[in-house]
């Protein structure tokens, strides 16, 4: 699993959405949408690696679009944070422009199902 461009960005992904509930419960005391983020921010990764010691093909598929959905979800939650001013900007297109990457990668690889 090592050198698997998605399992490495998802998890490294995660770290920055730990990190980033940290900072809102800590330093903003925001404690509802910083639960909503960490939970759909961490689940890509760990989505992707169900997905990868998926029993069949469709049981990747599956779990990849669930990344997927959960990736989308992660981006609302990130443009909620910086609309309601809870992120400043240099720190939000940061991390938005890291799960913009992870979209593109999951929607090409659950792409492919259909090919």
């Amino acid at each position: 699993m090592r050198n698997n461009p998605i399992v490495e960005k998802s998890k490294k992904f995660a770290l920055r959405i730990i990190k980033l509930y940290k900072y809102l419960i800590t330093e903003k005391r925001e404690y509802v949408l910083s639960k909503q983020i960490l939970r759909c921010g961490t689940s890509i990764g760990a989505n992707v690696k169900e997905a990868i010691r998926g029993q069949s093909k469709a049981d990747f598929y599956a779990k990849m679009n669930i990344a997927l959905k959960e990736a989308s979800e992660t981006e609302y939650w990130l443009e909620l944070l910086h609309e309601s001013d809870y992120i400043e900007f240099s720190h939000f297109q940061s991390i938005y422009d890291d799960c913009q990457e992870l979209l593109k990668i999951l929607m090409a690889i659950t792409k492919t199902q259909n090919s």
